[in-house]
């Protein structure tokens, strides 16, 4: 009845970091901040993803003959459909909030919104009571033109950003990015396939290169968006994967050096020799711990340069938080709630109120300066 299938356990590998990552959203984010967005719109994503195909990988052909069968599908057609058609109304809000850009901002406005919501609900009614040319065609296309503006738009945030909110700004555009691109391609080539009369909006075949490539969308995005957050919330992230960078390749080489040596001598000469020369084998490795040290050092250095564990880096990545969390909370203003929690930020990293009150002066600088000349003209 039930089969293994790669592609389908790619696929249940991707929703389950979507979910466990929007959960961690929900619970740190506040009430209408860009982290709540994010976490709706992972959740959507889950179900977008799960209900195209992947379920139905898992069933033998002899399951699929079976009553139930048919209406599963049914089913899986309308999630699929309400989460594309919510991925097409909630993922231009969510970019208004999260990227510090001009393009972006019409969609914070409230007509826009409720104009998009619209549309999307207008699209649901279509592809589900009409042939796939026309309703499907235009819902694929809608969300294929969302996810190549959403990468312009991510890249140019990227490129008007300054200081932290520019790394931030970089993490977030190689993660949205990646998603979508793998999107706006699974989508296009949905209407292409579409229109040559091979496309089904569950498809129980789901394992062509483009559903692979749907998956590893989301599979992809997901780590780059964590460690974005991680980054701004964590001043010493960088240094804790630069150790964990070192340690496993000491661990790695070792290892392969004591199985290289060990099974070498049991396929030349005999089993209890080769258990000797793994012995054997070890023990050199000590000998040549500093070397190999120095090697994993190398490693580290060339995977995270410019990360180093000294008291001016660790003085610089706190500012970088600090920031990240003001450029949060200065659009539309900071509220009484978010300055105690900023204070608390500011005590926790142990940046005085000097340096606090200097870095939000330098970030209000410019919005001032765009607001002057925006009532001089």
């Amino acid at each position: 009845m039930f089969q293994v299938n790669p592609v389908a356990i790619l696929a249940l590998v991707a929703v389950a970091m979507c979910w466990s990552l929007s959960i961690v959203l929900f619970r740190v984010g506040m009430p209408g901040s860009a982290a709540r967005k994010l976490a709706l719109l992972m959740v959507v994503e889950g179900l977008t993803l799960i209900s195209t195909g992947y379920l139905d990988l898992f069933l033998t052909p002899a399951a699929r003959t079976h009553p139930f069968y048919p209406g599963m599908v049914w089913i899986e057609e309308i999630i699929h459909t309400l989460g594309d058609c919510a991925m097409l109304a909630l993922y231009p809000t969510f970019l208004a909030s999260a990227l510090q850009t001009n393009l972006t901002r019409p969609f914070a406005r409230k007509r826009i919104r409720i104009g998009m919501a619209s549309a999307s609900a207008v699209l649901f009614v279509l592809v589900l009571s009409t042939p796939l040319k026309i309703g499907a065609t235009l819902l694929y296309l809608g969300l294929a033109l969302v996810f190549w503006f959403a990468l312009v738009a991510s890249v140019h945030a990227w490129q008007v950003a300054t200081a932290a909110a520019r790394a931030r700004a970089r993490a977030f555009a190689i993660a949205f990015g990646v998603r979508d691109i793998c999107w706006g391609l699974a989508y296009g080539t949905a209407i292409w396939m579409i229109w040559i009369g091979e496309y089904h909006v569950v498809d129980p075949n789901a394992s062509s290169p483009i559903y692979v490539i749907y998956a590893l969308g989301t599979l992809l995005a997901v780590p780059l968006i964590a460690y974005g957050i991680l980054r701004t919330q964590l001043f010493d992230i960088d240094l804790r994967i630069r150790w964990t960078i070192k340690q496993s390749t000491l661990a790695g080489v070792i290892v392969a050096i004591v199985y290289a040596v060990s099974e070498s001598a049991d396929r030349l000469l005999s089993s209890e020799l080769g258990s000797v020369a793994g012995v054997a084998a070890a023990a050199v490795v000590v000998f040549f711990l500093a070397p190999l040290q120095r090697f994993a050092e190398r490693v580290a250095s060339a995977a995270m340069p410019n990360t180093r564990n000294t008291p001016e880096y660790a003085a610089f990545r706190k500012l970088q938080v600090y920031e990240a969390a003001l450029v949060d909370a200065m659009p539309g203003g900071i509220s009484d709630k978010e300055r105690a929690l900023l204070n608390r930020l500011r005590d926790t990293l142990g940046i005085s109120a000097i340096d606090a009150e200097t870095l939000e002066l330098e970030l209000q600088a410019p919005d001032q300066a765009a607001a002057s000349d925006h009532r001089s003209t």
